[in-house]
C-alpha cells in the first residue's frame, strides 16, 4: 500500500532530559470500575494522529484533530504533538504504515509522549500492535470520549450508561499474560482440568456486571416510560433541544427557563437530560428538555447505551436544532446531528435550526440564516432573539394541530373544561342547545373528541 507521509508537528518544546525504558504514561490504562479510562494523577503529553483518505479533504481532517485536541484537553491531557498521514486504505494491522508507525515512535520519544490516541476507532488487533512498537499507550477518539462521559455523569441512569459503554468498549479489547501464567486451579491430579486463565475471569466478570446494569437500565426506563405516559395524559406538548456538543444547549434552556444547569465552555459539559416547564407567547405549557450533546464520531456504544436517554427525542413535537455559529464549520455540526438523530429514529421530528451565539458572529449568523429558509438566529447569552424564538416554536407547534369546530351539551361543563385544558379555545359562544367551539387540538385530543365534531376547518390559524 503506497504511503505519503506528512511533517509530523510536534505542539510544544521536547523536555531536557532523554526518554528512557521507564515509561510513566498511564492515559488510556483501564482502571478500577468506579474510574474513568483515563488516569489524571498528572497531565499526561498526547500525539494525535489522523488519517486522510481518498476523499477526504485536508482541512476537514486538521478540523478534526483541533476537536480531537480539545476532548484531550477535556480529559485532562496536554496535546504536544500532532501526525498526518494520507492512506488510500487502512493498514489491518497498525492502521497507518509500517513506515509512519515507525515515524511515530520517533516523534513520541522525542516529545516523551506518553500516549498515541488516533483521530478514528482502532480494532483491538490494531490497538495491541500498535502499544507493543510504540512503547506507550495507543487508544482512540471514542475511549478519549468514553472517559470524559465518565468524568460528567452524575445521575444514577447517566453513571450507568457510561460504565456500560466503556464495558463494551473494553471487552474485546482485554487482554493477559497467557494460561501458564494465571491458572486458577488444575496441574497433576488436579480433578478440575486445567482451570481458567485471569483473562477469562475478567471477561466473565465484565459480562456479569455488563447484565447487571443492562437490567438497571431496563428498571430506569419503565419508570421513564412511566413519567412519559404521564406526561402524555396530560397534553403537554415536548420540545427537545439537540445539538452538537458546546453549541449552547445548556445556556439556551437556562434563558428560556430559568433552570440553573450547569453552563461550562468545554465539550460534553453536561449528560444528564433535564427538563423544564416553560410557556408559550400564546399562554400554552411546553416541556423544554435538553438532552446530551452530539459529536462527529460519536461512539456506537454511547448511542447504544443512551437508547432510552434519546428516547425523549423521538418522542418530542419539536426538535430546537441548536447550532454554533461560531464553529469553524457549522455546516458540519448540522450535518452529523442529523445523522444521529436519523440513526435513532429522530429525523422525522419537526426541527427548528436556532443559530446561536449571534453576538460572536453576526456575519456567519446572517449567512446561515439566508441559507436554511425558516431557521432563527439567536444568543442565548446576551438574550437576543429568544421572544422570537419562542413564537416560532409555538407556530410550529400551532402548525401541526387541527382546528376544528365542535358543538358541546349545555349539560357537559366536563367538555368544555377538557377543551381548554388540551387544545387552545379560539372561538366560544352559545348555539340551539349547545355550545359552539371552535378549538385547535392535535391530532390524538381531536380524534377523542370527535363525536362532538361539526366539521372539520383544516390546520392553520382561524
Amino acid at each position: 500500500m503506497p504511503e505519503h507521509d506528512r511533517t509530523a508537528v510536534p505542539t510544544g518544546n521536547p523536555p531536557a532530559a532523554e526518554h528512557t525504558d521507564s515509561h510513566r504514561g498511564a492515559f488510556g490504562a483501564f482502571g478500577g470500575e468506579t474510574t474513568g479510562l483515563i488516569e489524571r494523577s498528572f497531565r499526561e503529553r498526547i500525539v494525535i494522529v489522523g488519517v486522510q483518505f481518498p476523499g477526504d479533504d485536508a482541512e476537514d481532517v486538521e478540523r478534526s484533530l483541533d476537536e480531537l485536541e480539545q476532548l484531550v484537553d477535556t480529559a485532562g491531557a496536554d496535546v504536544v504533538a500532532r501526525l498526518i498521514q494520507r492512506r488510500n486504505t487502512p493498514e489491518p494491522a497498525t492502521y497507518v504504515g509500517k513506515g509512519k508507525a515507525e515515524e511515530l515512535r520517533v516523534l513520541s520519544e522525542h516529545v516523551d509522549a506518553d500516549t498515541v490516541v488516533f483521530d478514528d476507532e482502532l480494532t483491538p488487533a490494531q490497538q495491541f500492535n500498535l502499544e507493543r512498537l510504540l512503547g506507550r499507550s495507543a487508544i482512540d477518539r471514542t475511549a478519549v470520549i468514553l472517559d470524559i462521559f465518565g468524568q460528567n455523569a452524575s445521575s444514577q441512569e447517566g453513571k450507568a450508561q457510561v460504565q456500560l459503554a466503556q464495558y463494551r468498549y473494553r471487552l474485546p479489547r482485554l487482554r493477559g499474560k497467557g494460561r501458564a501464567l494465571s491458572q486458577q486451579a488444575g496441574g497433576i491430579g488436579a480433578r478440575r482440568g486445567p482451570g481458567e486463565t485471569q483473562l477469562e475471569v475478567d471477561r466473565r466478570r465484565i459480562l456479569r456486571r455488563m447484565h447487571k446494569l443492562e437490567d438497571d437500565l431496563r428498571a430506569i426506563a419503565k419508570h421513564r416510560d412511566t413519567q412519559r405516559k404521564a406526561r402524555r395524559r396530560s397534553r403537554l406538548r415536548t420540545i427537545a433541544i439537540v445539538g452538537y456538543t458546546n453549541a449552547g444547549k445548556s445556556s439556551l434552556l437556562n434563558a428560556l427557563t430559568g433552570a440553573g444547569v450547569l453552563v461550562e465552555n468545554r465539550l460534553f459539559a453536561t449528560l444528564d437530560a433535564t427538563t423544564r416547564r416553560a410557556e408559550l407567547p400564546g399562554g400554552e405549557p411546553v416541556l423544554l428538555t435538553d438532552t446530551v450533546g452530539f459529536i462527529a464520531k460519536l461512539p456506537h456504544q454511547l448511542v447504544e447505551a443512551f437508547k432510552s436517554t434519546l428516547e425523549v427525542v423521538t418522542e418530542a413535537d419539536l426538535l430546537l436544532h441548536v447550532v454554533d455559529v461560531s464553529a469553524p464549520d457549522p455546516d458540519a455540526h448540522i450535518f452529523a446531528v442529523r445523522k444521529v438523530l436519523d440513526e435513532n429514529g429522530a429525523g422525522s421530528v419537526p426541527e427548528l435550526l436556532v443559530f446561536n451565539k449571534l453576538d460572536k458572529a453576526p456575519a456567519s449568523a446572517a449567512d446561515l440564516v439566508a441559507r436554511h429558509p425558516g431557521s432563527i438566529a439567536v444568543s442565548a447569552t446576551a438574550a437576543i432573539g429568544l421572544p422570537e424564538l419562542l413564537q416560532r416554536a409555538a407556530d410550529r407547534l400551532r402548525s401541526q394541530e387541527t382546528i376544528v369546530e365542535l358543538h358541546i351539551p349545555f349539560s357537559r361543563g366536563d367538555i368544555l373544561a377538557a377543551l381548554h385544558r388540551e387544545g387552545e379555545v379560539l372561538v366560544e359562544s352559545a348555539g340551539e342547545g349547545a355550545m359552539v367551539v371552535r378549538v385547535r387540538l392535535d391530532e390524538a385530543a381531536a380524534t377523542r373528541f370527535a363525536e362532538f365534531r361539526a366539521g372539520r376547518l383544516g390546520a392553520g390559524s382561524p
